[in-house]
Order: structure tokens, then C-alpha cells, then sequence
């Protein structure tokens, strides 16, 4: 598929500014230098959020009918939504991960990761190995949003497994068997949701008595609970995979001469869960020199713009505060820039202060896997032994 083998591909030869490929029968304009992924984000007029979330493997009809089963519906909300009623939405939004309510869940955090660090710490002195994804990393972004946000009483296991289905229901090349069990798994969650945006409290509350119908309350938890923590559950993974093989910077980390935050800001230039986003025409247009008919898909590569040479000094190399490091678009750019970004940030800060010692005197028994999809990578475990 398109992105599977992005992280070897994005070292290798720099591709054209844009370039059309096809994926799934579809054929995509693929863009990858930083200044056209950035003109691509911050210019929605010109490139609508449209198909932001459509499937891009389309779905049967025999999938649409399980999801309308569950009465499965996702207006345009925050993602996708280019109308009138975006600003307030995302503002509510915001409010609810404003950055003040997010630094005071830093030492609630700060405490959990570290009692997790002990006990893993523990395992690893008897010689047992350890999943950094299983046991740290997964479910630490799930139980920060349902802090600040509230969230439907559900198993952290049910949520888990909603998210990842969603993410490959949508993003992914699938068969129809597949996608009838995916549909299955989304529509049954869906359920769920549309019973909380009825009558639960928090961010739900919120935005209903702002006056928004429960089709939007749910699109809003949806895009919350697939994107707003699995995908830094995914990033706290991805960055203590990398760091596990940068000793030079675990040094630095531990001498105070390497900044945390600048560990963070490298770790989303270097391994973003979010690989790639999709924006369509809305008019003839250009990128670059190349001509963009209405209705054109366009995928912003968004991992090999954070490698540009243009910004960045050494694109390959994990140099903490190096120039252009804190340029990514691992968050996006323009009025659709990810509303998390902060809460994702200290999450990774936190991580990345108590748990970076763990990964002292390690070997990589399991490293990350990540499946076939367009845009988010997934990682399924990381497991390590003490050597």
C-alpha cells in the first residue's frame, strides 16, 4: 500500500513537489515539500477538508447496512467540516483542551506513569520482558480525555477497541469480510455514543447546549476517541522505539543537557502517528507546477515534510532542537490545526521524562509493527528485555 514502507521510503530519494499516484483505484496527488503541504492545510477555501474522513476503501453496501443498523451517522463536525458552524464547534472543542485544564492533569499523569515505570522496571530486573505499548503507552491518552472531557462509561478495552477499527474501517485497503466485522465493531460503539450525546455531561453537554443536534455531539466524541487519543497512544510508542536507539540523546536526557520538550517536538518531526492527510480541490488551481483540477484528491504527506531539507538541517537524524525541528505538521496546519496538540505534548513529556530510563540496557525483542494504512500507523506492541 501507499504508505506501509513510509519510513524507509522517506529517507530515500526526495519524490517530486507533487506526484500523482493510485491507491485502491483511486488515483491521489501526493504532496510532500513542507511549504506546499503547509499552502495545502492553511488555504481551506481552495482545498476543502471534504474528504477527510471518507473511506478510502469504499464501503459495500452490505457494510452501509450494518452501520445503518446502528443508526451510524457522521455529519461534517470537525475534520471534514469546512461550513459555518466549524469555528464554534472546534471552539468548544478547544475549550474543553484548553491549555491550562491540560497542565493540571500533568502531575495526576506524572504519578500513573510512574508507578507504571516501577513495576516495569521491576519485570525487567527479573529478566522478563516488557510491552511498552501494552503496558505504559496505550491507554494513558483514553483515561487524560476522559478527565478533562468526560466520556461514556465504557471498558478502556471497548474504547480501544472501537478506535483502531474506526481507523482501519476508514483508512485502510480491506476485503468485504473485513469490513462487514469493522462495521460490526464501529456500529456497535456508535450505539453507544449516540446514547451518551443524548444525555451525558461534560463536552456533550457543552456542545448541546450550544445547540448542537446529537449528530454532531457524537461526530465530535468520534473524531475525539479515534484521533484524539489513540493517535498519541500510537506516538508515545513510535517515540520510546526511537529513543530505545538513540543512546547519545538517553544520555543527554539524563546529563540535563537535552531538553524534554525538544525529545518531544523531534520524536513528531521524526515518527508521527499521522502520516498523511487528504484534502480535494475545490477549483482549478496549481501546487508547485503542477495543475490541479477541481475535484482532485490530494494526500499531504505529512511525515516527509517534516524531513524537508528546505527546513530542517539534518532531516534524518534524531538532533533534538536542531534548526527546523519544531516546524513539523505533525498537528496540521490552518483552522483545522489538531485541537489536542498541548494535551499530546505533555502526555509525550511525561513519558518521555520517567520512562526514558527503562530503556537503559535494553534489547528490542518486539519492535512495532505497523499495518497497511493510508494514514495512521497503528503500532500493536513494543516489547523489550533487559540484555
Amino acid at each position: 500500500m501507499l504508505f506501509r514502507g513510509w519510513g524507509e521510503s522517506v529517507d530515500g530519494p526526495w519524490p517530486d513537489a507533487a506526484t500523482v499516484v493510485d491507491h485502491v483505484g483511486v488515483p491521489h496527488l501526493v504532496v510532500t515539500r513542507h511549504a506546499l503541504v503547509r499552502r495545502l492545510l492553511t488555504d481551506p477555501v481552495t482545498f476543502r477538508p471534504d474528504n477527510a474522513l471518507d473511506a478510502v476503501t469504499p464501503i459495500p453496501v452490505a457494510a452501509l447496512r450494518v452501520l445503518a443498523g446502528h443508526r451510524f451517522r457522521l455529519p461534517p463536525t470537525l475534520a471534514n467540516n469546512a461550513a459555518a458552524s466549524h469555528p464554534e464547534i472546534r471552539g468548544i472543542v478547544a475549550d474543553a483542551l484548553h491549555p491550562d485544564r491540560v497542565a493540571a492533569q500533568q502531575p495526576w499523569l506524572t504519578g500513573l506513569v510512574r508507578e507504571r515505570v516501577t513495576r516495569l522496571a521491576a519485570d525487567l530486573a527479573a529478566g522478563e520482558p516488557v510491552d511498552l505499548y501494552a503496558d505504559l503507552a496505550a491507554d494513558l491518552p483514553l483515561l487524560v480525555l476522559a478527565r478533562l472531557v468526560e466520556l461514556p462509561d465504557a471498558p478502556v478495552g471497548a474504547v480501544k477497541d472501537f478506535a483502531r477499527a474506526a481507523l482501519e474501517l476508514f483508512w485502510a485497503p480491506l476485503d468485504g469480510s473485513r469490513q462487514l466485522a469493522l462495521a460490526a465493531e464501529v456500529g456497535r460503539f456508535h450505539t453507544v455514543l449516540r446514547a451518551f450525546a443524548a444525555a451525558g455531561g461534560g463536552l456533550a453537554a457543552r456542545l448541546r447546549a450550544a445547540g448542537h443536534s446529537p449528530d454532531v455531539v457524537v461526530g465530535a466524541l468520534f473524531f475525539l476517541l479515534v484521533a484524539g487519543q489513540e493517535t498519541t497512544s500510537q506516538f508515545l510508542t513510535l517515540l520510546l522505539h526511537r529513543l530505545a536507539g538513540e543512546p547519545a540523546v538517553r544520555a543527554g536526557l539524563r546529563a540535563g543537557e537535552v531538553a524534554v520538550a525538544d525529545v518531544v517536538e523531534e520524536g513528531l518531526r521524526l515518527e508521527p502517528p499521522i502520516v498523511t492527510w487528504r484534502r480535494v480541490a475545490a477549483v482549478d488551481t496549481t501546487l508547485g507546477e503542477v495543475a490541479v483540477p477541481a475535484g482532485t484528491s490530494i494526500v499531504a504527506w505529512l511525515a516527509r515534510a517534516g524531513r524537508d531539507p528546505a527546513v530542517v538541517a539534518a532531516p534524518g537524524e534524531f538532533r533534538p532542537g536542531q534548526r527546523g525541528s519544531r516546524r513539523h505538521l505533525a498537528f496540521g496546519a490552518g483552522p483545522h490545526r489538531c485541537v489536542g496538540a498541548q494535551l499530546a505534548r505533555m502526555e509525550a513529556a511525561v513519558v518521555v521524562a520517567e520512562a526514558a530510563p527503562l530503556l537503559d540496557g535494553v534489547t528490542v525483542v518486539r519492535p512495532p509493527w505497523c499495518p497497511d494504512n493510508l494514514t495512521f500507523r497503528m503500532p500493536d506492541a513494543f516489547v523489550v528485555r533487559r540484555t
